[in-house]
């Protein structure tokens, strides 16, 4: 497993390097262009839902972070063994170090834009608490669940290439039905319960984005995350035992 993990690592920076090769400022891209999306939307949102920046703008920008962090990660999964194609073909890799590749290639790019929230929360006199500390296991509970859903998309998307296309739709409706850009609270009870109750990204947002803003998650966003995360795990598991073998000559 060890070997597994470094080689995983190894070809996920090489991802990064080869993204923002020869750019004068390299991976700080990454960051500069958060920055200017965080502002933009800020502005413009702001304005749409009367929101004051005290409060809207350290909620989007938490959100937004968090929220690219998931999406890059499931985009670049359902690609996962489809980019490799060439390296699955000639060396015979455990396909944990495609589904790690990409986790590491994305959190990778989440710790380049996790560097502007301090500054946003010290600007707008974030008040934070003892939640903080929840943070953590937020982020090892959203890291897992990230993994399995790679390796499960991964795994179909080999078999069925319309899948890619088919993840990124779904992503982009998901963005506009999840509270990324807008509080929670503006919808209706009821309207809430359907649309957020039964929508576990939102939960694997409210647990990770809640202990940044001085809140705390609710015990249904804990357990349905980790209902989320032991369900997935193991269909995952059982897909695999399957049909992994065949992921050479789906390829």
């Amino acid at each position: 497993m060890r070997k597994t993990i470094e080689v995983a690592g190894m070809l996920g920076w090489h991802d990064i390097r080869q993204a923002y090769r020869r750019s004068a400022i390299g991976q700080f891209w990454i960051t500069l262009g958060m920055a200017v999306q965080i502002t933009a939307m800020g502005i413009v949102f702001g304005s749409i839902f009367g929101a004051q920046g005290d409060d809207y703008v350290p909620f989007l920008a938490i959100s937004i972070v968090i929220w690219t962090f998931m999406t890059e990660t499931l985009k670049d999964g359902a690609r996962a063994f489809i980019s490799a194609e060439s390296l699955i073909k000639q060396l015979p890799l455990d396909p944990a170090v495609h589904v790690l590749r990409v986790i590491w290639k994305n959190l990778v790019t989440f710790g380049h834009n996790f560097v502007l929230l301090p500054f946003v929360l010290i600007i707008f006199a974030v008040q934070l608490n003892a939640s903080i500390f929840l943070f953590l296991p937020a982020l090892i509970l959203l890291i897992g669940n990230l993994i399995w859903m790679v390796a499960l998309i991964g795994l179909a998307s080999a078999r069925f290439r319309d899948l890619p296309l088919i993840v990124a739709s779904v992503l982009t409706i998901a963005f506009f039905v999840t509270p990324v850009m807008w509080f929670p609270e503006l919808l209706p009870p009821q309207t809430a319960h359907f649309l957020l109750g039964y929508n576990p990204l939102y939960h694997l947002l409210q647990i990770v984005r809640l202990p940044l803003l001085g809140g705390v998650p609710t015990s249904a966003n804990w357990l349905l995350s980790g209902a989320f995360l032991a369900l997935g795990v193991a269909l995952t598991i059982w897909a695999y035992s399957k049909f992994s073998k065949k992921i050479p000559f789906w390829l």
